[in-house]
């Protein structure tokens, strides 16, 4: 005599209806998403293939204008500047930035939590304020350069000078950004198991040896991570440029970099659809580069 079969769970024979629960709490927050990220993206792209004519007004022209932005010398020595930028900056800061991490988290810096706040406190002043600052700082005639100059009866170089101006302006960024990557580097570190260091302390490692076999492989990932938002700040570097344009007109050119060409082009010259193929060339640009960094760099993670 076989056995009856077994009846199944109630909550398994009935069907499941579909619970939009999960929706009425991100809803608010993917209205905003598409109303201040989503639709600017697809109005730049629309604007793109339009242009406007003297006879006819407003046309569809298709890709004509990524072509023109291809074909556009101003563009790519553009991208040609922010790129030495990044080579040359990037590096420097998220190398001090490390440097302050590690000495933080030693426990041999004497002050550190103080040392900290204070590598921290740019950050919080606003870009703009800060490029004034500087600005009135690289004065020759009228700001701190000019008054060591009037003092010391020398004259040093003018750092608003074309062939500074570029250099001057990665002092102003990498100030403002050391201690935002600090504290990526540092909150990094604070979270490596205390298990490693006392292993490696037992194993004999020096401090040097620690940083390098446990500390640096530990934190790769933030290392990583920082490096593509610096990455993705340099292609859109904007507010220095535009803020000491005023104090040095012979040095920042409307085509100094992407972003202050794209804005050139819209508010000076009213080409709002070129601008708009100019933005999103150097969208993909960014992207791309943003991720052959992160695919490299999480590797063997």
């Amino acid at each position: 005599m076989t056995a009856p079969p077994i009846a199944a769970p109630t909550d398994v024979r009935r069907r499941r209806r579909p619970s939009f629960r999960g929706w009425q709490f991100v809803g608010p927050f993917m209205l905003v998403f598409a109303l201040v990220f989503l639709a600017p993206i697809a109005y730049s792209i629309y604007l793109s293939l339009y242009r406007n004519r003297l006879v006819g007004g407003n046309s569809f022209v298709g890709l004509d204008n990524y072509q023109q932005v291809l074909d556009d010398p101003n563009f790519w020595s553009s991208v040609g500047r922010v790129s030495l930028f990044l080579i040359v900056q990037v590096p420097i800061m998220l190398f001090l930035a490390l440097l302050i991490a590690l000495a933080i988290d030693s426990g041999r810096l004497y002050g550190a939590g103080f040392f900290r706040v204070t590598v921290f406190l740019p950050y919080a002043v606003p870009a703009v304020v800060a490029a004034l600052m500087w600005g009135f700082i690289y004065g020759s005639q009228f700001g701190l350069i000019g008054s060591i100059n009037d003092a010391l009866n020398v004259t040093l170089p003018d750092p608003l000078k074309p062939s500074l101006i570029l250099a001057s302006i990665g002092n102003i960024v990498t100030w403002e950004f050391v201690g935002y990557n600090m504290l990526i580097f540092y909150s990094a570190l604070k979270v490596v198991p205390k298990s490693l260091y006392e292993s490696a302390e037992i194993d004999g490692a020096g401090q040097y040896r620690t940083i390098w076999s446990i500390k640096l492989p530990a934190i790769r990932g933030a290392l990583v991570i920082a490096t593509i938002f610096s990455i993705i700040g340099s292609f859109q570097l904007f507010n220095e440029p535009a803020i000491l344009r005023a104090s040095a007109p012979n040095a920042i050119t409307t085509y100094f970099t992407p972003n202050f060409y794209a804005y050139s082009l819209t508010f000076s010259g009213q080409q709002f659809n070129y601008s708009a193929a100019v933005a999103v060339v150097m969208a993909v640009i960014t992207m791309i580069v943003a991720y052959v960094v992160q695919l490299r760099g999480t590797r063997d993670l």
